[in-house]
């Protein structure tokens, strides 16, 4: 037997349905109006983000991921958790105009005042890493195995976290989101706490997680090895992903500072060249007061005078 037997999710399904049909509300009913009143369609980068999203929940919370993370390997468990803490939030917030997210949340209501401040860099930082470290702890893993609903309410709460953590780097509130440094400098500090779990996993001697020490091994990874793999990908792709990400905006906002400063620089250029002509076109045209009088000087003077008229007699 290579995979788990497959085992229907109903909830699963009726939340992809649910997605998926306000996905398709919001294109087809609510992006006409919205369009109408001055706000920008939906851009196709924004489609193609929700179907990332929409492919990754599916990925993370159907069969086979789901059956496999939840009562046989730790290491798929730790790839859905990082699917449902990074790359599903970060897909839908990026796939979220301005327009819907104020219409869901109408600004300076208490929800929106609520959401500002869950999602300021140092609260959102601390909930997510809260989060990451407390769902890591042998107890909780195993409640949650016990737990069905305990075990959704923490897939849930890890995905709000998300949600929060990616609104000051890529929110669709503009004012909402930090500068390109300070952006480096919050998700640098984000990718810290994660490699703490992860460092203990991959350096324990023994299993740390009974529920996941079963009999049955699948494709014979053993228990430890299982916990190892796990560790090693929360601190590869929880903080290496970042590091990558991290690279990017840097890149981005020092390419986009030299451009600046060359233009800045090359208006200041045709300024001068300009100041430059002006001064040479005024001397040009000004006799020098300073030099000899010359026969051209006597002319021109004489040219510009006018005989007096002669007496009457």
């Amino acid at each position: 037997m290579t995979l788990v037997p497959w085992v229907p999710h109903p909830e699963v399904w009726t939340l992809l349905f649910g997605t998926l049909a306000l996905g398709w509300y919001t294109a087809r009913v609510l992006e006409p109006k919205a369009v109408q009143v001055g706000y920008e369609p939906i851009t196709r980068a924004q489609r193609v983000w929700f179907a990332l999203g929409f492919a990754s929940l599916w990925l993370a919370s159907d069969w086979p991921m789901h059956d496999i993370a939840e009562d046989y390997l730790y290491a798929v468990h730790m790839v859905q958790h990082l699917l449902l803490s990074m790359l599903v939030p970060a897909a839908f917030v990026l796939a979220t105009p301005r327009w819907l997210f104020e219409l869901l949340i109408p600004p300076d209501s208490r929800v929106w005042r609520w959401f500002r401040t869950a999602s300021r860099p140092l609260v959102a930082g601390l909930v997510f890493n809260a989060l990451t470290m407390g769902l890591h702890w042998t107890s909780v893993v195993q409640w949650s195995a016990d737990s069905a609903a305990l075990h959704f309410a923490f897939h849930l709460a890890v995905f709000v976290s998300g949600l929060l953590r990616w609104m000051p780097v890529i929110g669709p509130i503009k004012e909402w989101r930090l500068g390109p440094p300070a952006q480096c400098i919050y998700l640098f500090s984000m990718s810290i706490v994660p490699t703490v779990p992860g460092g203990w996993l991959v350096f324990a001697e023994s299993v740390v997680y009974p529920h996941y020490d079963t009999a049955y091994r699948l494709w014979g990874i053993d228990a430890l090895s299982d916990q190892q793999a796990a560790g090693a990908i929360m601190k590869l792709f929880g903080g290496f992903v970042l590091w990558i990400i991290i690279a990017i905006i840097f890149g981005k906002w020092a390419a986009a500072e030299g451009r600046r400063e060359r233009e800045v620089q090359r208006a200041l250029d045709l300024e001068r060249l300009r100041e430059a002509e002006e001064r040479r076109r005024i001397e040009a045209e000004t006799p020098d007061e300073d030099g000899e009088l010359t026969f051209e000087d006597v002319s021109r003077a004489f040219a510009a005078t006018t005989a007096p008229p002669e007496p009457r007699r």
